[in-house]
């Protein structure tokens, strides 16, 4: 039985970071729902069922669901070919039926096959994204951070257009940010997070530019929070839109199911919002400071159930997010009855006070944002990557460049090929020893193989063993070996047997077993022993002196894996 939760536990700690999730959220909602295309309060309803519905399912106790970023150009490309919001809600639905049944097929395991130095490296590009997304507004500019090589022009462009109302409110948020988190005797007051301090001050001081008539006021709703206001029980009934198949004007239409290209929607959205999702639930437990585990299985149920809700009520397609989930950390949530009180919020806040919360000015969630954005990809993080070794940092930089300047997947993608890459040329270094020793009738070369020798080793070996120079002496030794692979013992045999006798190499096998748990070697490794033994004899009869001298500097091992000294012939 799983163990039960009390979500109350926490209560004071959970319900100011959920407070500060809801803030953080709020604009985040709105924004990728306008990005997408789609209509604004359907981001707002992707953010209420991730708060509540996921965020009570899930046993993630940091991580936040919601709307994403990175499904923006996916959404709106499927919208516009589909023809229709309704018709595009209806692929939302079959792609949470998809991670549901991904979820019950366990699938959540592929999340422990991602390397830490990418898991790190996408973070630390997603807070650098975050970072320059958040310079524009902070300055109080209309350009929008794009992608690529525009970065650079729209962040050069941002500077160009700048409010002084703004850029203060900015630097005030960002300044009780730092004090707040540095001064002991305020970060022990855990109900009042340095984000809710600089929500509060950044909008009490615009209003306080407004009631002076002062030019500094932040009077544009282009740089304020803004919810669509509900003024009765039909405007309510009307923000909601109905996919396609729940259209009951004209009875059901079942239609947009034999739709292929629906499919091929739906398809694309579990996959991606799966994988992203599962990313964003390992960055999550690493920034967890209790460290706690989350049940991957479980979380891609959770989320084919949100993205089927939030379908039938005109949501758009969410995954576990990664700004939503630092924002909550940071603020020092203990369980995941932050994430449930965030969505509460997000409902309650569009049912009763839409006008209160249109005073915030956007400048403040983006110094909020920026300290977040900081906090995700700090130079340390870069200095410990570095001091791991190339094999390490490699992956790491490449994953962070390629997040920051192309997308969130591809990033991801090419930083496990390099680090599988690497992980091959680390196994080919460590299968085996490699020593040479010269003599006057020439040389003597020791491989002694590593304890596991898998299949991944065997261009190492091979190479290895085509450099041998003519005229020599081999000693193979897997004394310390418990597995080979198949093609290494084939390998190693055909070397024996055929290209070391063109080239007069002398080869000694030492210690292979006849138990290496394979099927169909055990006659191989036998016959391997026998005649190790035979040639053992046979040289001890014909040996000169320097041969005894020159075998006395190493062991040998008989079949039974003993070690035992060659003895100097008199």
């Amino acid at each position: 039985m799983s163990k039960k939760i009390n979500l109350f536990a926490n209560l004071k700690y959970d319900f100011s970071s959920g407070l500060v999730v809801f803030l953080v959220a709020l604009p985040l909602c709105l924004g990728i729902a306008m990005a997408s295309g789609a209509p604004l309060f359907s981001g707002i309803i992707t953010g209420i069922v991730g708060g509540i519905v996921v965020g009570y399912l899930s046993n993630s106790h940091i991580s936040v669901s919601g709307p994403a970023a990175g499904l923006t150009a996916i959404v709106l490309a499927a919208i516009l070919s589909l023809g229709s919001f309704e018709v595009f809600l209806t692929a939302v639905f079959l792609a949470g039926l998809m991670q549901l049944a991904l979820g019950y097929l366990k699938a959540g395991a592929i999340s422990n096959y991602f390397p830490n130095n990418v898991i790190e490296g996408m973070l630390a590009g997603i807070g650098i994204i975050i970072f320059l997304k958040q310079i524009p507004k902070a300055l109080g500019s209309d350009v929008e951070v794009g992608n690529g090589l525009a970065i650079f022009t729209d962040l050069a462009k941002a500077f160009t257009e700048i409010q002084a109302g703004v850029i203060i409110i900015a630097l005030v948020s960002l300044a009780i940010i730092i004090i707040w988190d540095k001064v002991d005797v305020l970060k022990k007051i855990k109900m009042l997070p340095s984000a809710l301090v600089a929500v509060i001050v950044g909008t009490v001081l615009n209003e306080i530019f407004k009631a002076t008539g002062s030019p500094l006021a932040i009077t544009s709703s282009n740089y304020l929070v803004e919810l669509p206001v509900v003024t009765s029980w039909e405007g309510f009934k009307g923000i909601f839109i109905l996919p396609d198949f729940l259209n009951f004007s004209d009875g059901l239409n079942f239609s947009s199911f034999t739709n292929k290209e629906v499919w091929t929607v739906a398809v694309t959205i579990a996959i991606v919002a799966s994988i992203e999702t599962l990313l964003c639930i390992e960055a999550s437990d690493r920034i967890d400071p209790q460290k706690r585990l989350t049940d991957t299985n479980l979380e891609l149920k959770a989320q084919g159930t949100g993205n089927m809700i939030s379908s039938l009520l005109g949501g758009l397609p969410m995954t576990s997010v990664v700004v939503r989930s630092s924002a909550n950390a940071n603020a020092g949530a203990k369980s995941k009855m932050s994430a449930i009180i965030h969505g509460i919020l997000l409902l309650v806040s569009v049912l009763s006070i839409p006008f209160l919360l249109n005073k915030i000015p956007l400048a403040v969630l983006a110094a909020v944002l920026l300290v977040i954005g900081y906090k995700l990809a700090k130079p340390a993080v870069f200095k410990h990557f570095f001091r791991r070794g190339k094999y390490q940092f490699v992956p790491f930089i490449v994953t962070v460049l390629v997040v920051v300047f192309t997308d969130l997947l591809t990033g991801v993608a090419l930083g496990m090929f390099i680090s599988i890459f690497a992980i091959l040329r680390g196994n080919m270094k460590r299968a085996y020893y490699f020593r040479k020793e010269e003599y006057e009738k020439g040389d003597v070369i020791h491989i002694h193989l590593a304890q596991e020798v898998s299949f991944l080793n065997k261009a190492a070996i091979l190479f290895t063993l085509n450099k041998i120079p003519d005229n020599s002496k081999v000693i193979i030794n897997a004394s310390d070996t418990v597995y080979i692979a198949h093609d290494i013992l084939d390998s190693i045999k055909e070397f024996r047997d055929i290209r070391a006798q063109l080239k007069n190499i002398d080869v000694t096998l030492i210690g292979f077993k006849n138990e290496y748990d394979l099927s169909n070697t055990e006659t191989d490794i036998r016959n391997v022993s026998v005649e190790h033994n035979l040639l053992m004899k046979h040289r001890e009869r014909h040996k000169t002196s320097s041969e005894v001298i020159t075998e006395i500097k190493y062991e040998e091992t008989n079949g039974n894996g003993k070690n035992k000294k060659k003895k100097k012939n008199k």
